[in-house]
């Protein structure tokens, strides 16, 4: 079985960020999608080893910011490869407070989603979140980055907690 098909489902590239105690955490994700229209509701898949599952979990919301194409390799390692209990991912980065408390990044962002947890399905490493959006918004008309351009132009690599880590 070749499991690099997988990497030919559409993907964006996302930060997924959220607050527990007034603390911020955030990831990279690929797996974001819209669940439904009306309501609007979108879900996030996250890793359970990860800082932001824990907070997600705990304070019931979660933010998304979809990223832009030209997005440079070091702002998504930022977010991608060190964890938020150990490293301050905020620090000399762009960005406010959304309508949950959650924290909205600006900077190499296209648009973002806030969104409040409705439901929770354990899929196994990782748990979808379901929330059903609060606040929108455009910031800019540039194009998305694609995890397919992530990976094969900008050669980006998917850390083991990645939805889509595939062990060489």
């Amino acid at each position: 079985m070749n499991l690099q098909a997988l990497y030919k489902i559409s993907y964006g590239l996302y930060i997924v960020s959220s607050v527990k105690n007034g603390k911020y955490s955030a990831q990279v994700a690929n797996t974001v999608f819209q669940v439904t229209s009306e309501p609007p509701k979108v879900a996030v898949c996250l890793n359970k080893k990860n800082t932001t599952h824990e907070f997600v979990k705990d304070s019931k919301v979660f933010a998304v910011s979809v990223l832009e194409k030209e997005t440079p390799l070091q702002f998504i390692g930022k977010f991608g490869f060190r964890s938020s209990r150990d490293f301050n991912k905020f620090e000399g980065v762009n960005f406010r407070i959304g309508k949950t408390g959650s924290p909205i990044v600006l900077d190499h962002a296209v648009a973002f989603l806030e969104a409040r947890v409705l439901q929770e399905c354990d899929v196994g490493t990782h748990t979808l979140f379901i929330g059903e959006l609060v606040d929108a918004d455009i910031l800019r008309d540039v194009e998305v980055m694609t995890y397919e351009y992530y990976h094969y132009v900008k050669k980006g690599k998917a850390p083991k907690t990645a939805t889509v880590y595939l062990e060489k």
